[in-house]
């Protein structure tokens, strides 16, 4: 899955651009953590100014959905990250199991679109971490499944990453609960409403999606998420660990 074009909205480029130059091993340490900052930053707040900008005016940014097909190698970890990214910045997200062959995996968004997109954006940034930091990752002496070590160092990963995201959504929510809309609302109804449509939505779609836990076996899973605690997405260092897993949101 390719990087989301955003040549029609400048901040969205914006925020590409500086999330591409944290990536850039040419880039400083210095340098890129102040890149990766100011792109969550502005990740954030361009979701709640979108938010804001088109209620009362569906036409603007209605709801929508994506399917998006992950392939091997780790397909399951793809999976996991994707649907959780969705829940994080407002989204719901299905897997739909194994399409075609080679074992890629589908899984379907749905949400507001400036959300679904936002989504889009910040997987194309962590998968490349999150494999990236695995193929550099050397299995400890002595572990009896190198699959179960590497599959528990992506879920550790994962759950930090995601921790993490949603503390600046929800910082980013906070402080736009004493903002109006375009009709006069405040920020936090219009959020709710827009998780209520977003919901009713997904519950339309998938009227039977359970959730389902991810296994948590291998002893990488600490240092994945040590690497989760450091991976290019601005925040918070650390934060308390919570379950992970789930493949639906």
């Amino acid at each position: 899955m390719g990087t989301p074009q955003a040549d029609a909205n400048p901040k969205l480029a914006t925020i590409q651009a500086l999330l591409a130059k944290a990536e850039d091993p040419a880039t400083s340490e210095a340098e890129a953590e102040l890149a990766r900052t100011r792109a969550m930053e502005m990740m954030a707040k361009y979701g709640v100014d979108e938010a804001l900008l088109s209620d009362g005016q569906p036409s603007g940014d209605g709801i929508t959905d994506r399917y998006v097909d992950l392939p091997n190698p780790w397909a399951m970890s793809r999976v996991r990250l994707m649907c959780f990214i969705a829940q994080s910045v407002g989204c719901k997200a299905v897997h739909l199991g194994v399409k075609g062959a080679g074992g890629v995996r589908r899984v379907h968004i749905i949400g507001y679109g400036s959300d679904v997109q936002r989504a889009e954006i910040l997987y194309a940034s962590l998968v490349l971490q999150m494999l990236g930091g695995l193929n550099a990752q050397i299995v400890p002496f002595g572990v009896r499944s190198a699959r179960a070590w590497r599959n528990s160092w992506q879920l550790g990963f994962i759950e930090r990453v995601i921790d993490r995201l949603k503390a600046i959504e929800k910082a980013a929510r906070v402080a736009a609960s004493g903002e109006t809309s375009a009709t006069g609302r405040s920020g936090e109804l219009v959020l709710a409403d827009r998780d209520a449509m977003v919901q009713a939505a997904y519950r339309r779609e998938h009227p039977h999606a359970r959730s389902s836990r991810g296994s948590y076996s291998g002893s990488g899973y600490g240092d994945g998420a040590a690497a989760g605690d450091r991976a290019d997405i601005g925040g918070p260092r650390r934060i308390g660990a919570k379950a992970a897993g789930a493949l639906t949101a």
